[in-house]
C-alpha cells in the first residue's frame, strides 16, 4: 500500500494536470518502486506545440516528501528551450547548488518549484 504522503502528492500532480488548459497528456508514468518511493515521467503537449516534460524521483523520509532528483523541461514548438529546472550537480558555483534553472541563454540559481508552479509557468510561456 502506498504511503499516504506519496498518495496525496500523486493526487496533487493529477489535479494540477487536470487544471491545465489547452494541453493533453502524451505520457504519464508512475513507477512505484516501494510504498515510499515513486518515479514520475510525464509529457504534456500544449495546443501550440509546446512541450513540458516532468521527471522526478520522490521518497517519503521522516514522514516528509523528499525529492531525490528532478528535471522539468519546457520547450517551444521548434524544440527550443524555454526553461528547465533540474538538480543535476553540474553548476557547483551557483548559490543553491545543485538546484538551478536553465534559460535560453543562461543558467541561474533557483529553488525546486512545485509541480503546479511548473505547469503554470509552461502555460504562460506559450502565450
Amino acid at each position: 500500500m502506498l504511503h499516504e504522503i506519496l498518495s496525496d502528492y500523486l493526487e496533487k500532480v493529477t489535479q494540477a494536470i487536470l487544471q491545465c488548459s489547452d494541453a493533453y497528456v502524451e505520457r504519464y508514468v508512475e513507477e512505484i518502486l516501494t510504498p515510499e518511493r515513486v518515479n514520475l515521467r510525464i509529457r504534456l503537449r500544449f495546443d501550440q506545440g509546446h512541450l513540458l516534460e516532468i521527471n522526478e524521483a520522490v521518497v517519503v523520509e521522516d514522514n516528509s516528501l523528499v525529492s531525490l532528483d528532478y528535471r522539468y523541461h519546457c520547450q517551444d514548438e521548434n524544440n527550443r528551450l524555454i526553461f528547465r529546472y533540474d538538480s543535476t550537480p553540474h553548476f557547483p558555483d551557483l548559490s543553491n547548488f545543485p538546484h538551478h534553472k536553465h534559460l535560453p541563454d543562461t543558467v541561474i540559481p533557483s529553488d525546486k518549484p512545485d509541480i503546479d508552479e511548473i505547469i503554470k509557468e509552461a502555460e504562460e510561456a506559450r502565450r
